[in-house]
């Protein structure tokens, strides 16, 4: 069978804007002796909390007893229309992310909201079912989903515990946006369907992100836990025994580590998406 051209296969996005400092973000994530603790907290397992994270902070996610789930949504902190972006990020850096990764913002501010700095499940590469970790491939668990596949209402679905969340702080249901699934297997099938795998994760596994800009966070602990069981489906029966909760801590870092870095500028599109010019092809 012949080899395909690898021009057909290799990224779509590709461009300088996409390159990250690696030295500067790997220093942030190895040289944690140079970091200050500001804030520390617990997710009880099946609920949500927001919380503010600075910029030019360091967020921690770990899973403190057990794997788990988590479901992630950032919004800037001054303007909630600036949200994260699955699928873009998805399109410039990968299905699922990792270290030097970068979760990007929605239009027209188009820009990164934060820099992966450290993920203890980096080394777990692709599995033999195709699995990977942390995923921007599926989206929140929600009430809506389940009422239609169950027949059942469930309030404490990540959809559901992001709304809790984020009330508040002013936001609402209409805020919440589609996530990064932390710690979550998942991959595409050979009928090219979404499946989830069990979390690989163990006690003290962590992952933590740098805030490129002032961010509100909120994080779901997933009612599916570990997701060993199914969710969907019938028959499926509530799998609490496999829920954990996940811990969460912010960081100060000195201010060397800081130096040379600014928070990202949006592109420099001027246009007016043609509404300010004559129809494309007139005359």
């Amino acid at each position: 069978m012949p080899h395909p051209d690898p021009r057909l296969t290799e990224a779509a996005y590709q461009g300088p804007a996409l390159q990250v400092d690696r030295d500067f973000y790997g220093r942030i994530g190895a040289e944690t002796h140079r970091r200050t603790l500001v804030q520390e907290f617990t997710v009880p397992i099946r609920s949500g909390m927001a919380w503010e994270v600075p910029a030019g902070h360091v967020c921690r996610i770990s899973t403190v007893e057990g794997p788990q789930v988590g479901d992630l949504n950032l919004w800037n902190r001054h303007d909630p229309r600036e949200r994260f972006w699955a699928s873009r990020t998805r399109q410039l850096q990968a299905a699922h992310v990792s270290t030097f990764d970068r979760l990007w913002s929605t239009l027209p501010f188009l820009r990164p909201m934060a820099t992966i700095v450290g993920d203890t499940l980096a080394g777990y590469g692709v599995d033999a079912e195709g699995g990977r970790i942390h995923d921007t491939l599926g989206t929140r668990c929600d009430p809506y989903v389940s009422a239609m596949l169950n027949g059942v209402d469930f309030d404490y679905h990540c959809h559901s515990n992001l709304v809790r969340a984020v009330l508040p702080f002013g936001l609402t249901e209409f805020d919440v946006h589609d996530v990064l699934n932390v710690f979550q297997c998942t991959g595409l099938n050979a009928e090219d369907q979404y499946f989830m795998k069990t979390c690989p994760a163990a006690p003290g596994d962590h992952f933590e992100f740098f805030a490129e800009q002032d961010l509100l966070v909120a994080l779901s602990t997933c009612p599916g836990g570990d997701l060993s069981k199914p969710m969907f489906g019938p028959g499926v029966t509530d799998p609490v025994e496999i829920c954990h909760p996940l811990g969460v801590s912010v960081h100060a870092l000195d201010e060397e580590l800081l130096q040379g870095w600014s928070e990202p500028t949006s592109p420099d599109y001027r246009g007016a998406h043609g509404l300010a010019h004559r129809p494309w092809g007139a005359s």
